[in-house]
């Protein structure tokens, strides 16, 4: 895939994201890191030791428990609609005009549901991998082997 010069690229999983400007051209990709932002998000055991609640069972005389609660999938969810809020944000600043968005398959769907229309009018592309722990370079490659959408 060819980038234009100014082309942002987002690298996300649930927990932190990068995003990358190309300061190159088509024919020469020269990604820059422009922003970097990672949270801590232990697992659920760690975030929460109280047992799932029980609630009364209708119709029974016994009880039925209550489903546990994925803190780690929830605070991964809202990292991603974060995420979301800002790509509006800039978009609406207008700070990008084109933007291809590499991202765990969990994260891309969490982050498809924030994308608002500005944002989804400048989006060229999306692959569905992890590469947050991957360098710069390793992004170049993936992108310059990737098949354009459309």
């Amino acid at each position: 895939m060819k980038l234009k010069h100014d082309t942002w690229v987002v690298v996300a999983d649930g927990r932190k994201f990068l995003v990358l400007r190309n300061n190159g051209d088509t024919e020469f990709t020269d990604l820059r890191v422009m922003n970097k932002t990672e949270i801590e998000n232990p697992p659920t055991r760690e975030q929460g030791t109280d047992r799932p609640g029980r609630m009364p069972d209708d119709g029974q005389s016994g009880r039925s428990a209550m489903p546990e609660t994925d803190w780690h999938e929830i605070e991964e969810r809202r990292f991603a609609a974060e995420l979301g809020h800002k790509l509006h944000d800039w978009a609406a600043k207008k700070r990008y005009t084109d933007l291809v968005v590499i991202a765990d398959p969990r994260t891309l769907g969490n982050l498809r549901d924030e994308y608002t229309q500005d944002v989804k009018s400048r989006l060229i592309h999306e692959i569905d991998r992890d590469y947050t722990g991957h360098t710069v370079t390793d992004i170049e490659a993936v992108l310059n082997a990737a098949t354009p959408a459309g």
